[in-house]
């Protein structure tokens, strides 16, 4: 099995936990700001 554990990171704001790079963000990388749907819709309640 092929490990990844070159993959870049990023801390969620709202959650502050880590999440690797995915290949469904590959074009997007540097605007993606939220680990999922669920933190980026209660990126409100957190600030």
């Amino acid at each position: 099995m092929h490990k990844k554990p070159h993959l870049p990171e990023k801390t969620c704001p709202v959650c502050s936990r880590p999440f690797a790079w995915r290949k469904k963000w590959a074009k997007d990388w540097a605007s993606v700001v939220y680990c999922s749907e669920r933190c980026r819709r209660s990126k409100a309640q957190a600030t």
